[in-house]
């Protein structure tokens, strides 16, 4: 039994739920809530008038656990520079102002989103509107959009002549830390692959960078532009062997751990047998979407079917993947064919965000199989969304901004 379950049938058992709620001083609900999912949280809002209203006060946001907003991304504008954007999960007011405009009135002028972790953001910030990132340095800067504080990261270690940097990626967890990590892989040329050598590791508890070389050298190329998760104190990002010892494609496909000091790096091979979509953390555990396609001929036409699969890893020891939900989506969809990419999976249910080339963001719910939301974009996007849930707490205690 949860802790939600076990909290429901003491009240039911102790009196009625109306006067049960009322012995309840608002400092004990709070604390008792705060220690809930956040799923959990808006349930309790049922309970009565009172307890939806002191959920929902603006005063008690720091103290109660937050779920997904929605996702920032950034949008061309004319000449080539970048606009901030949010699709909101549900459709009332932005949480956030996502043009980040406690950023420009500074130096920067050009702020290109990166990763966000728990409700922090990274942003790589040039001090020009359209950039040549081939002659113009830029910083990375670490904010909390909720609360407009922001750290502007001190350059990283010179890059060697035969390295570049591939994958920048955001480490927090306010539930264990109120410090962060930013990590910068870096790769060179290894053949006709480009190979994972090391990475660069920025602590906001020192101030300062460290590097370390990789333990999978020439072994592992990184994805650049698919999304880490960050669990258990180890980043996971996805990968494929640099290898061609396997019968499978699917097969070298492989989840990477590393630790915040760089000196433990572990691969835990991806379902076989599906292409790569996305990784998630959801409901405590992390989860894996993948995908296939299937094309049926007929005298009258060619039909081409694509399953989406959700796993979980429930034990990370084991390194085994557990099959959820699979789901065909091309029946509810309504057409025979389509092109999309699933983005992001849902930190508090079996929902999957996928995106139709030129379309809008669509909310799939794998459990109950069915589509339960649209979350409308702008077009010219630079398709890289960012899920955000908002952190109201006053992280970034040495910030710059104010």
């Amino acid at each position: 039994m949860d802790m939600e379950e076990s909290s429901m049938k003491k009240l039911r058992q102790d009196s009625p739920p109306a006067t049960a709620a009322s012995l309840l001083t608002d400092d004990l609900i709070l604390e008792v809530l705060s220690h809930l999912p956040a799923r959990s949280v808006r349930r309790f809002k049922c309970v009565s008038t009172a307890w939806r209203d002191l959920i929902a006060d603006p005063a008690h946001r720091k103290k109660l656990p937050q779920t997904l907003a929605g996702f920032l991304y950034n949008k061309y504008k004319p000449g080539g520079a970048l606009s901030g954007h949010f699709a909101s999960v549900s459709g009332g007011a932005l949480p956030v102002d996502p043009s980040l405009h406690f950023l420009q009135p500074n130096k920067f002028k050009y702020i290109a989103l990166e990763d966000t972790c728990n409700g922090l953001l990274l942003c790589a910030c040039y001090n020009k509107e359209t950039p040549d990132s081939d002659k113009d340095e830029y910083r990375h800067v670490v904010c909390n959009p909720a609360t407009e504080r922001w750290i502007e990261l001190p350059p990283p270690p010179q890059a060697l002549a035969n390295r570049f940097y591939s994958t920048t990626r955001l480490a927090f967890d306010p539930a264990v830390s109120s410090h962060f990590h930013v990590l910068q892989f870096w790769q060179t040329i290894s053949g006709v692959e480009n190979c994972a050598r090391g990475v660069d590791i920025f602590s906001s508890q020192t101030g300062a960078w460290i590097h370390r070389d990789s333990e999978l050298f020439d072994k592992i190329k990184l994805f650049r532009r698919t999304r880490s998760v960050f669990f258990g104190g180890m980043l996971h990002l996805v990968g494929r062997l640099n290898t061609i010892n396997v019968d499978k494609e699917s097969a070298l496909m492989v989840l990477i751990q590393v630790d915040m000091e760089g000196k433990a790096w572990k691969t835990i091979h991806l379902p076989i047998g599906s292409s790569f979509e996305a990784i998630g953390l959801s409901q405590g555990c992390l989860y894996y979407a993948g995908s296939t396609t299937q094309t049926h001929i007929s005298k009258k036409n060619t039909v081409q079917a694509t399953k989406i699969t959700l796993w979980c890893l429930e034990n990370h020891d084991s390194k085994e993947w557990v099959l959820k939900h699979s789901a065909s989506i091309n029946e509810p969809l309504g057409i025979i064919w389509v092109e999309f990419r699933v983005f992001a999976i849902h930190p508090d249910c079996n929902t999957v965000f996928l995106v139709p080339i030129g379309g809008d963001m669509l909310a799939y719910d794998m459990q109950h199989q069915k589509f339960v939301d649209i979350l409308n974009l702008d077009k010219d996007n630079v398709r890289v969304y960012l899920p955000y849930v908002p952190l109201f707490s006053e992280a970034l205690a040495d910030a710059d901004g104010q």
